[in-house]
């Protein structure tokens, strides 16, 4: 086995976004494409040398294929031992999971998380520090400068490695140890959650259930955990076999694209709970019979009933949301007694607060929410949770939500996303507002009146880090927003993502459908940012 030297070129489009580089798998198939970036990784990093790396992904077109590459890299580069799961299949929560188990130097992610896949789809890469989250901005810029100017790539001469049989080889100097993908996960599972109680709920012959994995990355974790471990009948697991194209469908957990579980929710003699995972597992969606959760409010009533579940029986540090999520975890968290943090968008500003003790929830409205048992979001940890609320109330989805409503009022929430909207047009848009709305103090909008226009910044209260241009924000004197954000996510165009919020404390006005509720702040926000005109498109593609 010989180590080769492999001259390149920079590309100029290797810029990590949120939640490190995607794009169309066509673009990674690109001769040294994949190479340049993992080389830049590993030149942008110190002490790696006889490390261990943890490596997989969420099964899509090109994984097995880059995971090689990549197990050839990291021996021509140093490394000592590489944990790779099997089958390269290791969602993103497992991945954290096991970083912080065997205190491994860091983690390589292969997904683009809910973009859709196969060979005309999406893929991506990112690094994972040693804590188990995401890179945080310094790393991803340090690894995107040396994309700029990288000449060379280190890699083994040497065949493919078997990663579909569990055990050790030697690739060169180094260890590559196939891991069973589910086991450390659902060991941690098991620590957190009250499995005898949930199995009670599961087997008593009243409850049903429905987890639809989207044949994503989840598929091989959710028929262990719920079907063997917790008794659920065979079945309960749709949609569970990891497939390269997640079978021709988009694995993201929204009441769009999770059209076979909505629609079982939604239909006769529906099941009382239903959730749906991503393509890597870090996100997730709750139904109950005939009732949708948002994610807001998930994270909300994940916190105030925390101390029915064993792992968090001690009570809450903190809750940290990002910014467009709703305000709905804040008044949880003023009930409680605790620190409520207000972050960008990406999992990754949530590690210092988790690191440093003070937040032990987490949550973004875009269907992601966890804890510190990791340092990324999870999807099934999420499911776990509600089923461990519901195993000890004894009451329905919906009742628990009405319930916490009652108690806390409830935060009318939105999403609307324009999917693949001009860069340009996309860019003038924000550009406008974030020139205009610093001037709308005072001014009123129907019934609304304007508190404040801002473009969110960041200090990070632990390392003083400060992060800017977040998303425009538009506060109302009542309470209500509206947040414009472009989205780093997509791999095509740009995604505008229009967030709204009302706040509604009389229970007589509670049970009114969101888009109804929100109709007038809906119309202010295509007034102010003029988005059918810069856009050209009539309405969003999305709808949450």
């Amino acid at each position: 086995m010989v180590i080769k030297t492999a001259p390149t070129q920079p590309f100029t489009d290797q810029k990590p976004g949120t939640s490190g580089l995607r794009k169309k798998v066509t673009v990674f198939q690109k001769p040294h494409y994949l190479e340049n970036f993992v080389q830049s990784i590993f030149d942008s990093l110190q002490g790696y040398q006889g490390q261990t790396l943890v490596l997989g992904g969420d099964g899509r077109y090109y994984n097995r294929q880059a995971i090689q590459t990549i197990l050839k890299m990291a021996s021509a580069n140093g490394f000592g031992r590489v944990m790779v799961g099997q089958g390269g299949i290791l969602s993103t929560p497992a991945t954290s999971a096991i970083i912080r188990k065997y205190g491994t130097f860091g983690g390589i992610i292969l997904s683009a998380s809910h973009n859709p896949g196969g060979p005309e789809g999406d893929f991506g890469i990112k690094y994972n520090i040693d804590n188990g989250g995401p890179a945080p901005e310094k790393v991803t810029e340090a690894i995107y400068a040396r994309t700029k100017e990288i000449d060379s790539y280190k890699i083994l001469e040497a065949p493919d490695v078997n990663i579909d049989t569990l055990g050790e080889t030697e690739l060169g100097e180094m260890t590559v140890q196939v891991i069973d993908s589910v086991a450390d996960y659902t060991e941690l599972m098991q620590s957190l959650f009250d499995f005898d109680r949930i199995r009670s709920l599961i087997t008593n012959g009243q409850f049903r259930m429905c987890v639809d994995s989207l044949h994503a990355v989840t598929g091989s974790y959710a028929h262990k955990i719920f079907e063997q471990h917790l008794g659920a009948p065979q079945g309960t697991v749709q949609n569970g076999k990891p497939l390269e194209d997640f079978g021709g469908g988009h694995p993201d957990p929204n009441l769009v694209y999770a059209h076979d579980l909505v629609e079982i929710l939604f239909g006769d003699n529906a099941p009382d709970f239903g959730a749906a995972s991503d393509g890597d597992g870090d996100r997730n969606m709750i139904l109950g019979r005939n009732f949708f959760v948002t994610p807001s409010d998930s994270l909300a009533i994940l916190a105030a009933n925390a101390k029915l579940v064993p792992g968090y029986s001690s009570g809450l540090a903190g809750i940290a949301r990002s910014m467009p999520t709703s305000q709905a975890p804040d008044k949880v968290a003023k009930h409680l007694g605790i620190d409520c943090y207000e972050t960008p968008t990406g999992w990754k500003f949530f590690g210092n607060l988790l690191d440093a003790g003070r937040a032990t929830l987490c949550g973004e409205e875009s269907f992601g929410t966890g804890s510190n048992h990791i340092r990324e979001k999870d999807g099934l940890w999420a499911v776990l949770f509600w089923l461990n609320i519901l195993a000890v109330r004894q009451q329905s989805v919906e009742e628990i939500v009405k319930e916490h409503w009652r108690i806390y009022g409830r935060n009318y929430y939105s999403r609307h996303d324009y999917e693949e909207v001009d860069s340009d047009r996309a860019n003038t848009l924000i550009t406008n507002l974030r020139s205009s709305v610093p001037n709308l103090k005072g001014k009123k909008f129907g019934a609304y009146e304007v508190e404040y226009g801002d473009d969110f910044s960041y200090t990070d209260p632990i390392d003083g880090s400060v992060s800017q241009k977040q998303g425009v924000r538009i506060g109302f004197t009542d309470g209500s927003r509206i947040v414009f954000r472009l989205s780093g996510t997509g791999t095509q165009g740009a995604t505008l993502r229009v967030y709204l919020e009302s706040y509604e404390s009389n229970l007589a006005k509670q049970n009114l459908d969101p888009q109804e509720a929100l109709a007038e702040l809906i119309a202010i926000a295509d007034e102010i940012a003029q988005i059918r005109t810069l856009t050209g498109m009539d309405k969003p593609t999305v709808i949450t």
